[in-house]
C-alpha cells in the first residue's frame, strides 16, 4: 500500500507516494534537505544548482557505495571458497587417518 508523505526540503513542501514508511521518506527527505542546504550556504548558489550537485554527490556516494558492496560480496565469496577447500582438505586428512589407524590394526 502507497504512503502519502509531506516533506520539506530548502523551504519547500513536497508530497511523495512511496511503498517505504513515513519514517524511512523522511530520513530520505532529510538527507536530501541537509545536502542542498549545506550547498545553498557553503557554495552560496541557488536552490536549482544545489539540487543538481546534491543530486550529482548523492549519485557518487551511490556509486561508490555499490562498488564497496560489490567487493565486500568479492571478498566474502573468496572466503567461503577457502573455508570450503579447508573443510574438504579436513574431510580427506580424516580419511587417511581413518586408513591409517585401520591398516595399522
Amino acid at each position: 500500500m502507497a504512503n502519502h508523505i509531506t516533506m520539506n526540503i530548502c523551504g519547500e513542501d513536497y508530497t511523495l507516494v512511496a511503498e517505504e514508511s513515513a519514517e524511512y521518506m523522511q530520513r530520505v527527505g532529510a538527507l536530501v534537505d541537509q545536502k542542498m542546504s549545506e550547498l545553498i550556504e557553503n557554495a552560496h548558489m541557488g536552490r536549482g544548482d544545489a539540487a543538481v550537485l546534491a543530486a550529482v554527490n548523492l549519485a557518487d556516494e551511490l556509486f561508490k557505495a555499490q562498488e564497496g558492496d560489490e567487493n565486500l560480496r568479492r571478498q566474502l565469496k573468496t572466503y567461503l571458497d577457502e573455508a570450503n577447500a579447508a573443510k574438504n582438505e579436513v574431510s580427506e586428512l580424516k580419511r587417511q587417518l581413518f586408513r591409517a589407524q585401520q591398516t595399522r590394526k
